[in-house]
């Protein structure tokens, strides 16, 4: 089993989408091991998603990711970075396959519901990002 983090985005929280996603990630045979709602400040955005700096998308999606709360958790599954990014869909939702959750959920490219990560070394940042090493530590048990 491995671990990945998933956020579920401001589109999704605010339109009362959330419940909906995460019964969707377990139906798909994950495991919800940590979880917690917040509302990242621009600072917190800007960092998380630093690695689009200078993109032309960036700054809208800092933007975007600070307009509500977001709810990111860490999912445990078998090849979980891999299942868990098939099971949401492509990035825009008109792209993304049947019954992915992005193809039922998200409104838009910009506003797709749902956050994955795309590697196991970049989940391994990701879930440190929102989840303490003691938080993290604590699943094992």
């Amino acid at each position: 089993m491995s671990r990945t983090l998933a956020i579920i985005k401001p589109d999704a929280v605010a339109s009362g989408k959330a419940g909906k996603i995460l019964a969707h990630l377990e139906d798909a045979g994950f495991t919800v091991r940590a979880l917690r709602m917040t509302r990242l400040t621009r600072a917190q955005a800007g960092a998380f998603y630093a690695v689009h700096q200078g993109r032309p998308f960036y700054d809208e999606l800092v933007e975007f990711m600070t307009s509500g709360p977001v709810i990111p958790m860490i999912l445990e599954a078998e090849d979980a970075v891999t299942r868990l990014r098939e099971v949401i869909g492509a990035t825009d939702p008109a792209e993304a396959a049947e019954g992915t959750v992005r193809r039922l959920y998200a409104e838009s490219k910009g506003r797709n519901a749902i956050h994955a990560s795309d590697s196991d070394e970049n989940a391994a940042v990701e879930m440190a990002f929102f989840f303490s090493r003691h938080e993290q530590l604590g699943l094992e048990g």
